[in-house]
């Protein structure tokens, strides 16, 4: 099994997820740095559209939170390959979620001042989030994959919540197919579900 993930916006290539598939499952997981490029939803997902376009091969794209994000923005973008997506809480309605955490006087703020500074947990350091990365966001926050896709999402996420998830499936039932768990935002309790689902995404008829 061949398999690219796109790590979350604080997460990491040798995450939990990727680890998971490599030492657990057995499976060849190519996990790029999603943010080579920048940070925005769109430089990640150039960064993860480069890595396809490497490996025509590949058999899953996976990815998690703004990871997953990407993944369904470059099955959008990459409609004629061959190729399943599992994804885990992808960050669906991330503009909407910035618009929540940023009052409107603090987003005229971060649009006059060009940049925000945010305090990156993965990294232990703060960076600059430039107004680029909610211009991106307002393009990027719902694309509809163009490849059947399994959604792995816990009912009590507080950082992406369900209900986004839930409605892109309801919306798209051919191509989105939602498992529910009991479970936060990192779905550390669900692991176990990874290699069903996967299984369920390589049987089925395109």
């Amino acid at each position: 099994m061949k398999v690219i993930f796109a790590h979350g916006f604080e997460g990491s290539p040798d995450g939990s997820k990727p680890t998971y598939m490599r030492e657990e499952l057995g499976w060849d997981v190519i996990a790029p740095i999603l943010s080579t490029k920048g940070w925005t939803i769109e430089n990640e997902t150039d960064v993860l559209l480069g890595v396809i376009d490497e490996n025509p091969d590949v058999d899953l794209i996976s990815g998690s939170s703004m990871g997953g994000l990407a993944a369904l923005n470059a099955s959008a973008q990459r409609p004629d390959l061959n190729f399943k997506l599992l994804l885990f809480a992808p960050a669906f309605g991330l503009a909407d979620g910035l618009r929540r955490d940023y009052n409107k006087l603090q987003l005229a703020g971060w649009k006059i001042k060009g940049s925000v500074p945010y305090e990156h947990r993965g990294l232990g350091q703060t960076i600059e989030l430039g107004y680029d990365f909610l211009q991106a966001a307002d393009k990027m926050s719902w694309p509809e994959p163009a490849h059947q896709c399994i959604i792995i999402h816990g009912t009590d996420d507080t950082i992406v919540p369900i209900e986004r998830s839930r409605k892109m499936a309801t919306q798209l039932p051919e191509k989105i197919q939602l498992i529910e768990v009991n479970d936060g935002h990192r779905l550390q309790q669900s692991l176990e579900h990874i290699a069903k689902a996967a299984d369920k995404l390589l049987t089925a008829n395109s």
